[in-house]
């Protein structure tokens, strides 16, 4: 009896604690929360371990552009590499900025950072990664001790191209002439045959050259020669090496019975001698009347010298730089060319427009021509310029669109490359402003 009794009663209490549900809510909270907190513990070290990461991709974004930055050791040495690869010194310098970036910081170990830096087609890249272990706090109990971040970055920098300028300089006696309407005007009022050029007559001990210097008449060549000075300035603080740069300056002869191509400097990265140089300009010097017989402007015979003078064009390196050619000139032609003239000849004299096939020759060899073109100012009072330069000079002027010397010089400069400025209008900064058009289209056409 007692064994049925103790049966049956164990039987009912175990029957009830099954039918009992009272406590569950606790129970089963208690089996959850290991998992609650393993998630919130995960939670709160991935959180920290992506804040941390962001700090790494920050210092490595800033480590990969400044070691390619213009003034950084790995731009100017990529510069005077003479091939593309790899810049020595660059993986370095970049990792010891990273590691500069990141110095003092704490809840991290760097396990790896790479780099490197190449030279490729005028640009520089500089690629980095990094590894680093965060370590956990709360889901180190889950057997995690620590989460590895990683990040890369890529930073790429263009390599200003290394350019030769050619600077082929008007000096014929047309660029005596007053530079303004204002000192064409004292020219002609205070000479007897109402002349407006300044010819350098070394013949004559009273000629308007002198004269000129004396009124204190500014010409077209004394505004091309201070021009060319402040460009040489200009090409110093745009360039980033020393010796990106280069410049030669050519004139059309030092005199009438001379007259054809002459350098005045030759190609060179010394910029201060070149804006010394530059002080030389001047004006082409006659003895007499018809010294030449007036024909001063050859540009049939220059062309093709210059052409001579300009090696092959490259890529824009140290090795192989891109070339320019710089033409100042009013762009009228006097010279002894029966056969080719554009307009009709006197005796085999040709005074025309220029004729832009002689610039065609360059452009297909792949040198760019920048002109500036000093605009053609009208001479009524001059018996010459009426007879044989007003037909083809149209006004009105500067710009001069119906001018066949303007639409030829037009024609003669490389697309985007063209400037029309009276010498009131600022030549030196029409000048600048063809410089800086040069260098900025050499970057873009890389």
């Amino acid at each position: 009896m007692l064994k049925s009794f103790l049966g049956l009663s164990f039987l009912g209490l175990t029957d009830r604690f099954r039918r009992d549900r009272r406590g569950n809510v606790a129970i089963i909270f208690a089996i959850t929360c290991i998992p609650l907190i393993s998630m919130v513990g995960a939670a709160v070290d991935y959180t920290r371990a992506l804040q941390i990461r962001s700090q790494l991709q920050a210092a490595l974004d800033t480590a990969s552009v400044g070691s390619i930055v213009q003034k950084s050791a790995a731009f100017i040495t990529a510069g005077s590499m003479a091939a593309d690869g790899a810049v020595p010194g660059g993986d370095v310098d970049a990792i010891n900025i990273f590691k500069g970036n990141t110095s003092g910081r704490t809840g991290f170990t760097l396990t790896s950072t790479t780099a490197t830096v190449n030279r490729a087609n005028g640009v520089v890249t500089a690629t980095m990664q990094f590894s680093a272990d965060v370590p956990t706090s709360l889901t180190s109990v889950m057997g995690f001790s620590k989460m590895t971040v990683t990040g890369s970055s890529v930073a790429t920098a263009t390599m200003p191209n290394y350019i030769d300028f050619y600077l082929l300089l008007d000096n014929s006696p047309s660029m005596g002439v007053g530079a303004t309407p204002a000192d064409v005007a004292l020219m002609v009022n205070n000479t007897s045959d109402k002349c407006a050029f300044a010819c350098h007559d070394l013949n004559n001990t009273n000629n308007y050259y002198d004269l000129a210097k004396r009124l204190r008449v500014v010409t077209r060549i004394d505004v091309l020669r201070t021009a060319t000075q402040k460009l040489m300035d200009t090409a110093a603080s745009t360039q980033t090496y020393s010796n990106q740069f280069r410049m030669a300056i050519y004139d059309f002869g030092a005199a009438a019975s001379t007259s054809g191509l002459r350098a005045l400097f030759t190609l060179s990265s010394s910029l201060s001698s070149a804006k010394t140089a530059a002080g030389n300009i001047d004006l082409m010097t006659v003895n007499g009347q018809n010294d030449n017989n007036d024909q001063d402007t050859g540009y049939s015979a220059i062309f093709p010298a210059i052409n001579t003078a300009i090696s092959a064009p490259g890529a824009g390196t140290a090795g192989a730089p891109l070339k320019y050619l710089f033409f100042v000139s009013d762009g009228v032609a006097d010279e002894y060319n029966p056969g080719n003239c554009l307009k009709q000849t006197t005796g085999g004299r040709c005074q025309s427009p220029i004729n832009p096939a002689l610039c065609t020759t360059l452009k297909n060899r792949g040198i760019k021509i920048a002109v500036l073109y000093t605009t053609y100012l009208a001479l009524p009072t001059n018996a010459w310029y009426n007879t044989w330069i007003a037909p083809f000079n149209a006004g009105p002027y500067g710009p001069s669109p119906n001018s066949q010397i303007a639409g030829n010089m037009q024609s003669c400069a490389s697309p985007g490359f063209y400037f029309e400025v009276s010498p009131d209008q600022g030549i030196s900064e029409a000048m600048t402003a063809l410089f800086q058009r040069a260098v900025a289209d050499a970057r873009v056409s890389r």
